[in-house]
């Protein structure tokens, strides 16, 4: 079987190269509230009982979560983006730039306001998430099945 990427591939390629910078964003997040809350490496997270005395401590647990969200997304992510790509490149790119964007608001949300400040950028990245993994799974059964 040969694979011809389309010409729109680019925009694919794109989206996902936006998602270094959301990374990058979450790691300069969760650095600056490590250094407030004064929690000191290799502890990945403060302690129940230090987050509840201390707002910086949460703020910094917080912040450290929604990293760990990112990048326990950012695999499927990318195998969904890039898969759906291959037929539906502008499509895909569109749902991936959503996807990025969603991942940004949910960090700033969550660093901000704690789990309840997530909840609009979850919404837009689970959502456009779903769409990228069923459209893959679409065109994956269309290669498998030469259609």
């Amino acid at each position: 079987m040969t694979v011809t990427l389309p010409n729109e591939y680019g925009l694919v390629i794109a989206a996902a190269t936006s998602t270094f910078f959301v990374n990058t964003l979450h790691g300069l997040l969760t650095s600056r509230h490590r250094k407030a809350a004064g929690v000191k490496y290799p502890i990945t997270y403060a302690t129940a009982e230090q987050a509840d005395k201390d707002p910086k401590v949460y703020k910094f647990n917080c912040a450290q979560r929604a990293h760990a969200n990112f990048t326990e997304n950012l695999t499927p992510f990318l195998g969904a983006l890039l898969v759906s790509g291959l037929k539906y490149p502008v499509y895909a790119a569109g749902l991936g730039a959503v996807w990025a964007v969603s991942r940004v608001v949910f960090a700033l949300g969550y660093t901000s306001n704690g789990p309840q400040g997530r909840l609009l950028g979850a919404a837009g990245g689970s959502l456009s998430d779903i769409v990228l993994k069923l459209t893959a799974a679409y065109v994956s059964l269309g290669y498998v099945l030469g259609w």
